[in-house]
């Protein structure tokens, strides 16, 4: 980040509830489901009082069209970014996920270790380089306002974990991110910090 002479707020929400065209594992984006779409209103309107500049979206179709939702709401635009997108599913493309191939790269990624890498995908720094990239690119746009992200659970999970200088690596296992749970992070010359999470305030 360059040096900020006063602090962004960056909200990081997941997409919408989601449906996808087969039941096997892809990086396809899916798209939303009505309960999605209510969600990504019902995100727009709890934050009209937060006076959001922009939103951001991942370049996956469920993230686009919340944050199209969103934006709409609250009169604003949208700007895609692929390194926002979900980690991807690497060799386990096209199986059906049982048992959960990531299980054991994921939970090696909240013990710290950023090496462990998804068989054919990518390693937890990997992931967490491209987000990082994508973070502070908002923060350096937005000083001084505040600006949504619209992600996914698995990544906001690993890499906002792992960037917050107030978070342990570990701090999501127990806390899943629901459809549309936000993450509120504030970031100035000294780094990133967690304000709050899908809802709890830390």
């Amino acid at each position: 980040m360059a040096d900020l002479q006063c602090a962004a707020r960056v909200l990081v929400a997941r997409h919408g509830e989601a449906a996808y065209e087969s039941e096997l594992l892809s990086d396809a984006g899916g798209w939303l489901t009505p309960l999605g779409r209510a969600q990504a209103r019902e995100l727009a309107e709890s934050l009209r009082g937060q006076r959001v500049a922009r939103v951001w979206t991942s370049d996956m179709a469920r993230a686009v069209q919340t944050g199209e939702i969103v934006a709409g709401v609250l009169g604003t635009d949208v700007v895609v970014r692929t390194g926002l997108r979900e980690f991807g599913v690497g060799d386990a493309r096209g199986t059906t996920g049982v048992p959960d191939p990531f299980a054991a790269t994921f939970a090696a990624w909240l013990d710290g270790d950023l090496a462990a890498r998804i068989p054919g995908g990518e390693s937890g720094e990997e992931v967490v380089t491209r987000y990082r990239a994508v973070l502070e690119e908002v923060a350096d746009t937005h000083r001084g306002e505040a600006a949504l992200v619209v992600s996914h659970g698995g990544v906001m999970c690993l890499a906002l974990s792992a960037l917050a200088v107030n978070l342990a690596p570990s701090h999501s296992r127990d806390l899943p991110m629901p459809h549309c749970g936000l993450v509120a992070m504030e970031a100035d010359a000294d780094g990133w910090v967690a304000r709050s999470w899908a809802g709890q305030d830390l």
